[in-house]
């Protein structure tokens, strides 16, 4: 699935509405160049799910959780992974769970220590713009992409 962004708030659109799809357990993974719009997507994401605090980016801390309403969301940022094994020493296993959403930023810093994504986007720059290209690592992942795309 490809979509075609043209200012920031139409890639924010498109993470409200995602988020709006997404149960707890979902595993979203976001890869892309720096500066590109992870975090910004992120943001909108969590601003959708209820997250009223400052979101920042989890660049030097690795990971900062949210508790809103009944929902644990987990986002990731492993830009900074020297290894993908430091993921061992965070206990990384310790925050999957059918209860959380997971958000990931630079998932193949990772490596094979990261279970498969149910979502996995791209983000590119296009033009003036961004373009995004999704895909399904599981059947969860394939219905909430297929609901996305025609909204």
């Amino acid at each position: 699935m490809n979509k075609i962004f043209t200012d920031e708030e139409a890639l924010h659109q498109a993470a409200r509405q995602l988020a709006a799809l997404c149960p707890p357990g979902l595993r979203l993974y976001l890869s892309g160049e720096l500066g590109v719009g992870k975090t910004s997507f992120v943001r909108a994401f969590l601003q959708h799910l209820g997250v009223k605090e400052a979101i920042k980016s989890p660049t030097f801390t690795l990971v900062e959780t949210y508790n809103v309403d009944s929902k644990i969301i987990h986002h990731f940022d492993l830009y900074r992974l020297q290894t993908a094994e430091e993921l061992e020493y965070l206990g990384i296993d310790d925050y999957y769970s059918e209860r959380a959403i997971i958000l990931v930023e630079w998932p193949e810093k990772g490596q094979n220590h990261l279970p498969e994504p149910d979502i996995l986007c791209t983000i590119y720059y296009h033009a003036s713009g961004r373009r995004m290209e999704c895909g399904a690592g599981s059947e969860r992942g394939q219905q909430i992409l297929l609901v996305w795309d025609k909204g």
